[in-house]
């Protein structure tokens, strides 16, 4: 699964830095989260740091973008390999 940013964002910049794999970034309304980056912190934390840090609750699963946990951590797997 990916996780979804939704438009109750209040561009506070808490979430962005606290991504380990870099999947947030500015959008025109609000911050975005690139599916094919966010693992939902699987390899790096036993929680998603975003959704932890957020102070208005509008992070959520995405329902487009549906994995399981052993999906999760392959797509962590070739992140890592990359960099």
């Amino acid at each position: 699964m990916a996780l979804l940013i939704s438009d109750e964002c209040i561009n506070c910049d808490l979430c962005r830095p606290e991504c380990p794999n870099e999947a947030i970034s500015d959008g025109d309304d609000h911050y975005l989260i690139d599916p094919a980056l966010c693992t939902e912190c699987v390899g790096h934390f036993d929680e998603s740091q975003c959704i932890s840090v957020c102070p208005v609750d509008c992070i959520a699963v995405d329902p487009r973008h549906i994995e399981d946990k052993a999906g999760l951590l392959n797509k962590y797997n070739r992140l890592v390999l990359v960099h």
